[in-house]
Parts: structure tokens; C-alpha cells; sequence
């Protein structure tokens, strides 16, 4: 089989006549960006990631005034975070949808904390931007990388606190267990938030893999919604994280 690269250009066709004018016309073109072919790019995924942070900030400002709406935006995030996690082809409309849901959720837990813990939501928000922003320079520079021991790790992790959390919920609903954490409190709630804080910075790092193997590959530019999708879960989780473990910290002391 030709090399398309090579049979698409005029200048490689079999019996084609082409001027030394043409020929130069066309050394002369710029080459064609991985944009300008409807390829994956890490500015075009960086600027999706954009629009859906801006849209969850929208709505954050919405479930800060109106907290009930955190309980509807859960659900609701959570249902739309199941499908596009699943579905074979990113669908930019759910994806926004999630984004806005995830946005009530976020304001509305927010609102919470903050009633709770004088100057908490700051202090969340910039932890969750310190990490992300040092662990993107590290994943940039080579230093860290994913694994395929390292996700095995990360995927055990992942079900053993998935596990604990139905548990601590089962315990708290049924008064085993009392506080706004259950057993997620005093020091075993401190050491299981920043082992859960390392787990959400690793999922990260999968996320960013998962792009830099899409842009190599040359993908749909329409996966840079999934990838923005994926970063905007990660990035939500550890935030809530954080809000938990420093309310955690400060309510030992």
C-alpha cells in the first residue's frame, strides 16, 4: 500500500506534471498542525479544560447562595459522570452538563465548610491549585510518570477506600458512629486524607498520560472533552478532599 502522505501530494502522483513553480509552492506551505487536521492537541484539550472550569464556577456561585442545590447537583453529577465515563464517544453536552452539576455540588459543600471553618474554602483552593500546578510541572519534566505497577497500587487504593467510605456511611447513618466524618476523624482521618490526597495527585498523573498518549496518537480532536472531562473529576475530588482534611486538622487542634 503508498504511504498517503505521499499519494495525496501532487507531487508524488503517479504520471501527474508538475511545474518546478508548483513544486516550490508547495515546499513552501506551512505544514499542517495537528489542529488544522482535526487532531487531539494539548491547547486544544487545555482550552476545553477552560470552558468546563468556567462553567463549574458559574455554578458554584449558584449552589454558594442556594445550598440546597448541592444535593441535586450530587445526584445528578454523579449519574452524568457514570454515562460519560462510559460512553464510547465523548458527548460535549453531558460533558458541560457535568461540569454545571459539579458546580452546584462544589458551591453548595462549600457554603457548608465555610460556615463551619472561618477561611477554609481558600485554603482548599489553593492546595488543590499548589498540587495540581506541582504535579503537572512534574509530570512535564519526566519526573514522575505512570506506571503499570504504580496504577495496580493506585487501583487496589482506589476500592479499599471505596469500601471504607460505604462503611463509614453505614456506620453514620445507623449512630455506630457520630461527627461529620465518622471514622474519618482525629488522627486516622488526618493520615487516610493525605494518603487519599497522594491517590487523587496520581489520578492526575493518569489524566495526563492519558492525554499525552492521545495527542502522539494522533486522536479525534473531540477526546480533548474526554481528557478535560477527566481532568475536571480529578481536580473536583481532590478539592473535596482537601476541604475534609483540613476541617479534620483544624477541628484536632
Amino acid at each position: 500500500m503508498a504511504n498517503p502522505a505521499l499519494s495525496n501530494n501532487p507531487a508524488f502522483k503517479k504520471g501527474s506534471t508538475v511545474s518546478a513553480a508548483q513544486l516550490e509552492e508547495l515546499y513552501e506551505r506551512p505544514a499542517a498542525s495537528p489542529a488544522d487536521t482535526g487532531r487531539m492537541t494539548y491547547e486544544d484539550t487545555s482550552v476545553k479544560t477552560v470552558v468546563l472550569f468556567a462553567v463549574l464556577l458559574a455554578t458554584s456561585a449558584v449552589g454558594w447562595f442556594i445550598p440546597a442545590l448541592a444535593i441535586v447537583g450530587a445526584l445528578v453529577g454523579f449519574v452524568l459522570a457514570m454515562v460519560n465515563t462510559f460512553k464510547r464517544e465523548p458527548s460535549v453536552p453531558l460533558i458541560v452538563l457535568y461540569a454545571a452539576a459539579e458546580g452546584l455540588f462544589v458551591g453548595g459543600i462549600s457554603r457548608f465548610f465555610a460556615a463551619q471553618w472561618n477561611g477554609i474554602v481558600l485554603q482548599a483552593v489553593l492546595a488543590t491549585l499548589v498540587t495540581v500546578g506541582i504535579t503537572l510541572a512534574l509530570f512535564a519534566s519526566g519526573k514522575i510518570r505512570a506506571s503499570a505497577r504504580a496504577t495496580k497500587i493506585f487501583l487496589i487504593a482506589m476500592v479499599s477506600y471505596l469500601v471504607f467510605q460505604l462503611v463509614n456511611v453505614v456506620l453514620s447513618l445507623t449512630g455506630v458512629v457520630t461527627g461529620p466524618f465518622g471514622l474519618q476523624s482525629g488522627i486516622l482521618g488526618i493520615v487516610i486524607g493525605v494518603l487519599v490526597v497522594i491517590m487523587a495527585a496520581y489520578s492526575l498523573v493518569l489524566d495526563f498520560d492519558q492525554i499525552q498518549q492521545g495527542v502522539r496518537r494522533g486522536i479525534p480532536a473531540k477526546y480533548g472533552w474526554t481528557g478535560a472531562f477527566g481532568i475536571m473529576v480529578t481536580v473536583v475530588w481532590l478539592y473535596i478532599e482537601f476541604l475534609r482534611l483540613i476541617a479534620i486538622f483544624r477541628g484536632s487542634n
